[in-house]
């Protein structure tokens, strides 16, 4: 589950999906996670995955301040340390950038778990699920679509 910090606000309901036929890994999706670092915030959607209670890789989609984590985002204690930007050339598209994530999650999830000292999860992915899964996250990701918009409209974060 997304580690909440001091200053965030969630908005919709979040969504768990399993990645492997126990449980321990999964994916997530928060449909807007809204952070007051600004005059006006920033926000859009999240998407991690967990590996028991651990987060352990973290998509933020907020637009020009998009990012993600990698490396064991709980693990390496504070968020600067794992911190990656998105592409270069992938620019500030809230859809562009979930479309990125989920992408790299089908790919290279497991790769990406081992990198982050999680090689027993990775072995325990199963393609099916993830497939399943991933297509759930973005179908729960277009539902929500407009929480974003309402919270631009409303000046809680910028464009």
């Amino acid at each position: 589950m997304a580690t909440k910090r001091k200053g965030e606000s969630y908005w919709g309901e979040e969504l768990h999906v399993p990645l492997s036929a126990d449980g321990q890994v999964s994916a997530y999706v928060w449909p807007l996670r809204m952070l007051t670092i600004r005059e006006r915030g920033c926000g859009g959607p999240t998407i991690g995955v967990d590996v028991g209670n651990e987060e352990v890789l973290r998509f933020d989609c907020h637009a020009d301040m998009g990012h993600w984590h990698s490396g064991g985002y709980d693990r390496l204690g504070s968020p600067g340390n794992s911190q990656r930007p998105f592409p270069e050339g992938l620019g500030a598209a809230v859809g562009d950038q979930v479309a990125w994530s989920l992408q790299q999650l089908r790919e290279r999830v497991g790769e990406l778990l081992e990198s982050s000292e999680h090689g027993e999860a990775a072995q325990s992915l199963e393609s099916r699920l993830v497939e399943s899964g991933l297509i759930n996250l973005r179908d729960h990701l277009e539902k929500t679509a407009y929480l974003r918009g309402r919270a631009i409209g409303d000046n809680l974060i910028a464009e």
